[in-house]
């Protein structure tokens, strides 16, 4: 297993690796930012006159063998559940696409059309960007793009402000990535373990590959003070390495009973079935969220009104009382997975398939 003082073969960089060769060197100094770059902060704030801006930038994600309107509908929500994560909703694209010397017009059409559609349902607009195809451009990185939000100085939310005694709710549960993407990729092989209905069903987890509702929901109920004080979406390394970085990016700690956590129909047969822990697996679509304890019940309720499951699963706590997990009537130390197992097992089956 790649230690945390070591670059993985494969994924997001350690904390320790951030911290030592990311976050020394930052370019200028700037009076104006607020929410500066963290590991497991997905989200930068700048301030420009009265209003808060907030920034956020992925990889442009296409999968073709999703489909070109699935691929591109969940390459608009990658970036936007990121973005959303600071309670400002976003309002401006920039997207640059680095295309592969195979895709066709056709293709680019049928993408870009869906995401156009997306981002107008979203609100957001797209304001720039540099399109073109290159050698040694491959599928499924095929450029990068930057998500802006805007609304006022006291608007957004980041783990900074929450406090010892807010409540931990987490809406979905583990693995929806994980489920999700295996569904898609490899329904012969769960039809022919689980059946046909079993195989469809998961499948359409495929589209709660978003956090947008979840989270506009949640910040409905009211933030800061008011209610909702962070948001996290857990992608990789899942709910277990989404809630280390929540309490890290905190500076608090944190307790959680696993029993608590609400878990989506297949989720469990489906990892079960291709040998990963759903706890430690990517799960885009999963919003870790702390809130003002006596708002927690109504964030949960505005959040069933749409539709999604979640549930008040523990709570952050002082720092010294570390990362907690409760499982049965058993406590143990909450650690980051560091390796998703997702990767490896995705590429098995690929090979098997």
């Amino acid at each position: 297993m790649t230690k945390a003082n070591e670059l993985p073969e494969i994924g997001k960089i350690s904390p320790e690796i951030f911290n030592e060769l990311i976050y020394p060197r930052l370019g200028a100094n700037s009076k104006t930012i607020l929410v500066g770059p963290q590991h497991g902060v997905d989200v930068g704030i700048v301030e420009i006159g009265d209003k808060s801006v907030s920034f956020t930038c992925d990889p442009v994600f296409i999968v073709p063998e999703y489909g070109w309107e699935r691929a591109a509908w969940f390459a608009i929500h990658i970036i936007a559940s990121d973005a959303i994560t600071c309670g400002l909703k976003p309002k401006f694209l920039s997207i640059d696409l680095n295309l592969p010397m195979e895709m066709t017009k056709e293709q680019l059409e049928i993408m870009w059309n869906t995401m156009h559609q997306e981002c107008k349902k979203l609100g957001i607009a797209v304001i720039t960007g540099h399109t073109a195809k290159y050698e040694n451009c491959h599928y499924p990185m095929v450029g990068g793009a930057t998500m802006v939000g805007v609304g006022g100085k006291d608007e957004y939310v980041t783990p900074k402000l929450a406090s010892a005694g807010d409540k931990i709710i987490i809406t979905k549960g583990p693995a929806i990535e994980a489920t999700g993407i295996f569904a898609t990729m490899f329904p012969q092989l769960l039809e022919k373990e689980f059946g046909g209905d079993f195989s469809r069903r998961a499948q359409q987890i495929f589209y709660k590959m978003s956090v947008v509702e979840d989270a506009l929901a949640a910040i409905g109920v009211g933030i800061r003070q008011n209610g909702v004080t962070a948001m996290h979406d857990a992608t990789e390394c899942g709910i277990w390495g989404g809630l280390c970085e929540v309490a890290q990016a905190a500076g608090l700690g944190m307790r959680v009973e696993k029993e608590r956590i609400v878990v989506e129909d297949c989720v469990k047969e489906v990892c079960g079935y291709f040998g990963i822990d759903p706890y430690a697996s990517i799960s885009e679509g999963t919003l870790i969220i702390s809130c003002r304890e006596y708002k927690a019940r109504k964030v949960v309720d505005a959040l069933l009104k749409k539709g999604i499951a979640s549930s008040v699963v523990g709570e952050l706590t002082d720092a010294k009382r570390g990362m907690v997990l409760v499982e049965g009537d058993k406590e143990k130390k909450l650690e980051h997975p560091l390796v998703d197992p997702f990767w490896k097992a995705f590429y098995d089956a690929s090979v098997r398939s």
